[in-house]
This record gives structure tokens, C-alpha cells and sequence, in this order.
């Protein structure tokens, strides 16, 4: 299942849409990396902006933060082009961010610090982030979570109106990347705007209010997180552990059996009917599991589930 479809938001007041792309184009060489997109960015929500290895995405927000010309196409920020007003009012955390070395984090806060015409106090970004136990420790022995949290609380020191998330919890352990994710929920509770990248589903839905899924330079989905799952499914998969026996899926008449490494899905439309015929086939109910469908299944569906390089 593909469809190259962006679902066109509502009809919103220009105040709402703090930034808008219009047919942003950019190429290196003979790849277009980048082909043809729109993307509206309302404020005060969180935009997703998820694709797999080579969709355009990185280069887009790249485009966005100003740190990339594109090729052709349109940047405006609260209604005008990209200006140094952008560089002031945007907050940025990067996927990978080399830190000065041999300095310390209170050291790397303040050196950030004076970047900006505008700040928040370090007080407040310390006790905010829970930075106060590391303030003297030297950049280079943070753990990953404690490094992304110094990068976010950088990323906010100029109290931004505009976040750019970079996959900010990719490799974390689960307690680190829940800690992002509750920073993240604060600054949404404080109005920011935010455009996150992640590779991570979950993360998606549980933290992003519109999606915008990319694959090979273009938006081929737009909308919110259950809009989008609307209007791609209207079944519901059921799971049993294990394989199934020869010749089993042809008992199942009403859904779809698809056969993984460890379980079985049943796509269903009526899972009435379907546990009915399970229940005729003799098949155990032991472990089995009904759930709605997920952005993992729109994702897979969308982009496909072939390997990118």
C-alpha cells in the first residue's frame, strides 16, 4: 500500500502557521534530495517529521534552520523570508553536537550563552534541565543521557519560539529518553513551537501533534497522527505467537494471515467474524492480542519495508 497524498490542513489564519514551505527543491549533484515540498508549521504544536534513511529529511530541516540554501522554493517565517530573526528566535539540537573540550558543562552553558543577544538566566536552565550535579564535570565525561540533556538545555537558552529536534533520544536507555520526552511536553506546555525528527514510532505519536511523512525528497503523508491512521486502515490485527500450521491461513476467510519470524497478524475488518472462524479452526487463544493499528503500520506501508542503505 502507497499513496503519494498529503492531507491539506483545515484553512488556518496566517497568525497560526508560524512557518511555511512551499515546493522546497534541493539537489546534490544528480540526487534530488529534496523534491518538491510543502509543510506548514503551526505554532505552538509539534511537528513529526519521520522518513526512512535518505528521505530528505535532514536536509529539509537543514533548509529550515536556515542552515542550508535551497535549490528553488520558499522558507517563511512568520510571514517573511529567512532572516537573522530566525537565528535569534530558534533553538536547535542536533543529532550529534561536538562540545568544546575540556571545559565544563557550566563552562559549555555560558559560552553558549553569550551567543545570543537575548537569554534565559543560567539558573533558571540549570535547575530546569536538573544540570545543578554536573556543573563542574568536564563535557567529555557525560553519559548520553546527561549529554543530550546539556544539549537541550542549550537549545533553550535563548528562550527559543521555534525548537528544532534532531532525533534528540536516539540511543538512549529508556529513562534518559523518557526525560526527554518530558522536557519536550514542558516546552509545548510553554507555547514553543517544535519540529522533531525521530526514527522511533512511539516517540512520534506519543509527543507530535501533525506528521509530515517524507520518502525520496517528497511528502507522500500529511496530517495529524490519527487522521492519518484513519484514512489509511479501517481493520484491526490481531497477533497469536508462534508459526502457523500448514495450510492455516486458509481456514481464515474474513482477514488477512500474514506470517512473521514470531507471530502470526491477522488483518481483520470484522474481528467479530474473525475470532469466530479462529474458534471453528480449533486455534488456540493463548497469548493472543487485538490491537488497533499503529504508526509503525502506517510507516511500513507508506515507505515499504525493503532495507534503505
Amino acid at each position: 500500500m502507497r499513496r503519494s497524498q498529503s492531507l491539506e490542513a483545515k484553512s488556518l489564519p496566517n497568525h497560526a502557521i508560524l512557518m511555511r514551505v512551499r515546493n522546497l527543491k534541493k539537489s546534490f549533484g544528480k540526487v534530488r534530495a529534496v523534491d518538491g515540498v510543502d509543510i506548514d508549521v503551526k505554532r505552538g504544536r509539534c511537528l513529526g517529521l519521520l522518513g526512512p534513511n535518505g528521505a530528505g529529511k535532514t536536509t529539509t530541516v537543514e533548509m529550515l534552520e536556515g542552515l542550508n540554501r535551497p535549490d528553488a522554493g520558499e522558507i517563511l517565517y512568520k510571514g517573511q523570508p529567512l532572516s537573522s530573526t530566525l537565528r535569534e528566535e530558534a533553538g536547535i539540537m542536533f543529532q550529534s553536537t561536538a562540545l568544546q573540550e575540556h571545559i565544563t558543562v557550566f563552562e559549555a552553558l555560558r559560552m553558549f550563552q553569550r551567543f545570543y543577544q537575548r537569554s534565559r538566566s543560567l539558573a533558571d536552565i540549570i535547575q530546569e534541565f536538573s544540570l545543578e550535579p554536573l556543573l563542574q564535570r568536564d563535557t567529555r565525561k557525560l553519559s548520553g543521557g546527561q549529554r543530550q540533556r546539556l544539549l537541550f538545555a542549550i537549545a533553550m537558552l535563548n528562550d527559543p519560539e521555534i525548537l528544532f529536534l534532531d532525533e534528540p533520544s536516539t540511543g538512549l536507555d529508556p529513562q534518559a529518553r523518557r526525560n526527554i520526552w518530558e522536557r519536550i511536553h514542558v516546552a509545548k506546555a510553554h507555547g514553543k513551537t517544535i519540529v522533531l525528527t525521530t526514527h522511533y514510532m512511539d516517540e512520534a505519536h506519543a509527543l507530535c501533534d501533525d506528521l509530515a511523512i517524507m520518502d525520496h525528497g517528497k511528502v507522500i503523508a500529511q496530517g495529524t497522527p490519527n487522521a492519518l491512521l484513519s484514512q489509511h486502515f479501517n481493520d484491526v490485527v490481531i497477533e497469536l505467537p508462534g508459526k502457523a500450521e500448514r495450510d492455516w491461513e486458509k481456514k481464515i476467510q474474513t482477514g488477512t494471515v500474514v506470517q512473521l519470524r514470531d507471530r502470526v497478524e491477522i488483518l481483520s475488518e470484522d474481528v467479530n467474524a474473525t475470532l469466530h472462524e479462529l474458534l471453528q479452526a480449533d486455534i488456540s487463544f493463548e497469548g493472543i492480542r487485538i490491537r488497533s493499528r499503529n504508526l509503525e503500520d502506517l510507516f511500513l506501508a507508506l515507505t515499504g519495508k525493503a532495507l534503505r542503505q
